[in-house]
């Protein structure tokens, strides 16, 4: 009996996860109404600096992708990207990145918390590295905006859910 839910959650697992990552989507070609159609509604719009329109799809909590479309002004898709990951994560610079460029890199975070006695809000995502082992990313920011800390932390909790439950 537990191979077939296992099964059963693999199947609804991907059958969830592959309908929302954009892969019929060709850049220069597709506009803002075949996104929708294939991804739905964007769970938030972020303006990029160079005057595309950032639409973030994430799967979050439950999975650990985030899907980014990038529109242009012109209403064209001119990238889909799978956002949660080591090289974007990399990309972050401890007191130097801000929290709008954070925004813009990850979409909205999977949950927020501050801790006073540090004044840093801390936004989390949760995300696979790239031996597709749970991690949970929390970035840490102080009150001026400034990102302070990132930590990338295993989340063992989900690892033990993944590979022992059955």
């Amino acid at each position: 009996m537990n191979w077939l839910l296992a099964a059963v959650f693999a199947f609804l697992t991907c059958v969830s996860g592959c309908a929302t990552t954009g892969r019929s989507l060709v850049a220069g070609v597709s506009t803002t109404a075949d996104v929708i159609a294939q991804m739905g509604q964007p769970a938030e719009r972020v303006p990029a600096g160079d005057g595309d329109t950032i639409w973030f799809y994430p799967n979050q909590p439950f999975g650990r992708v985030t899907y980014a479309v990038y529109v242009a002004p012109d209403g064209r898709v001119r990238l889909v990207d799978q956002v949660l990951d080591e090289a974007h994560v990399a990309r972050i610079v401890a007191n130097q990145t801000t929290r709008a460029q954070v925004r813009a890199m990850f979409g909205p975070p999977y949950l927020t918390s501050y801790l006073p006695r540090q004044q840093r809000e801390v936004w989390t995502w949760n995300l696979f590295n790239v031996q597709q082992i749970p991690f949970q990313l929390h970035v840490q920011m102080s009150d001026d905006g400034i990102v302070r800390e990132v930590l990338m932390l295993e989340d063992r909790r989900a690892y033990n859910e993944l590979f022992f439950r059955f």
